[in-house]
């Protein structure tokens, strides 16, 4: 069998292939698996399974006879780390399934073509890589960065480019009828729903894949060019020795995005500047030759925006309990994610700012000077010291990070409640 005999066997039976028993149960392991919120029929994934055993081989003939028509996607909007509404679109159960399953048949296809540059949502690479590789650009001496952001990428995908792309290399109709059908699936928003004619709203299994090949032709454009980029899905980073090489950089791929992919580049978010002075995917550098890696001050701001979240809600709760359950889950993760940051002074900096949060939780919790006064003289202050600290009328943050409260309370004391340090945490992953 020659190659093209090959790919046209291989793209134009798809149909089948995403129907087949075996990758429909690798399907549903991964959707329920991953859980999610109810699509606009209330379908959870506990419903799942009886529902496929009443109607899987109904839904099964539709999908090969090419009439499978998904359900409208329920519109949600949450807030963007920077600012303004993320909009996600969150499909029914069923048709999280299917589009999981025609991921899996689709991405074996494009993979394999996608740019080694390319770091979102793929096997095998993630966010760590793709900031190791911005870091080796630095060394190399392209201190410069072309920071280009797309706007609302996810809601002005063109659909007729995005399936020229992926017909290229799918040859089956009812493969692509699907994909176009589900690009167009409605949103359905405050109980109306509203036509859709561009856009591939987060929510999906499917979407993630789709965006990868959207932006392969920018990323095919830049290796021609031989420019050194980074790509983590709409996040893209280009790498250049000079600023006057940037500037002429950002406005040719700027040119190209708006003309060839009819997409926007965001002119206020979008610059060329020093990568220190920028962050890239919750992380930034040091400006120094020798470029090290560091976590960006706006992550760390949103890490307590969160923590403060969760303190609002601690009022009387059991401290332990506080901490096993609500604040170590966070702290392991987003210290797990920010691991590869080469300077450790923000881990010690955020360890001191939550032990403080939690003394002023608990000097909140104490309420009363002369429980105060009493909690303070068992934690073993002497006694004139736990009074005048008592009754200072100061209020609970600064009563938080005074002597008494860092005597009664020290850090071996929240070690022994099982708070998670962060800067421990950092040095055992390395």
């Amino acid at each position: 069998m020659t190659g093209t005999e090959r790919f046209t066997t291989e793209t134009t039976e798809l149909i089948e292939r995403l129907v087949e028993r075996g990758n429909m149960l690798e399907a549903y392991a991964r959707v329920v698996g991953n859980k999610g919120a109810a699509g606009v029929d209330k379908m959870t994934v506990d419903d799942l399974k009886p529902w496929l055993q009443a109607h899987w081989l109904e839904v099964k003939e539709r999908l090969l006879a090419g009439t499978y028509r998904p359900e409208a996607v329920r519109g949600v909007e949450i807030p963007k780390p920077n600012g303004g509404k993320r909009q996600l679109g969150i499909p029914t159960v069923v048709d999280r399934l299917i589009q999981q399953a025609l991921h899996q048949v689709l991405s074996p296809i494009f993979e394999p073509e996608f740019s080694p540059n390319s770091y979102g949502f793929r096997p095998g690479r993630g966010a760590h890589n793709a900031i190791r590789k911005a870091k080796e650009y630095q060394l190399a001496g392209k201190r410069w960065v072309v920071d280009i952001d797309l706007a609302k990428f996810f809601d002005e995908v063109n659909h007729d480019l995005l399936l020229a792309r992926i017909a290229k290399r799918v040859r089956d109709k009812k493969v692509l009828r699907l994909v176009r059908r589900y690009l167009q699936a409605g949103i359905m928003k405050d109980g109306v729903v509203w036509d859709r004619d561009k856009g591939t709203p987060q929510g999906g299994p499917l979407s993630p894949l789709l965006s990868n090949i959207m932006l392969d032709a920018m990323d095919k454009e830049l290796e021609k060019r031989g420019l050194s980029f980074c790509r983590y899905a709409d996040d893209c980073n280009i790498y250049v020795a000079s600023q006057r090489a940037g500037e002429r950089v950002m406005a040719s791929i700027s040119r190209y995005i708006e003309g060839k992919l009819k997409l926007k580049v965001n002119r206020e978010k979008s610059a060329v500047a020093r990568p220190w002075e920028r962050k890239f995917l919750g992380y930034s550098f040091t400006n120094q030759r020798q470029t090290r890696i560091r976590v960006a001050e706006a992550s760390i701001d949103r890490l307590k925006e969160k923590v403060k979240a969760l303190f609002r809600g601690a009022q009387g709760r059991n401290l332990r309990r506080f901490i096993t359950e609500t604040l170590n889950p966070l702290i392991r993760g987003w210290i797990q994610y920010y691991s590869l940051a080469e300077t450790k002074r923000f881990a010690e900096e955020l360890d001191g700012w939550l032990r403080r949060k939690l003394r002023c939780n608990l000097w909140r919790q104490w309420k009363r000077p002369w429980t105060r006064f009493k909690k303070l003289m068992g934690r073993g202050l002497p006694e004139e010291t736990a009074v005048r600290s008592a009754f200072n009328q100061r209020g609970p943050w600064w009563n938080s990070g005074a002597q008494h409260m860092s005597f009664a309370l020290p850090k071996k004391y929240f070690d022994s409640v099982g708070l998670v340090s962060m800067i421990d945490r950092l040095c055992l992953i390395r």
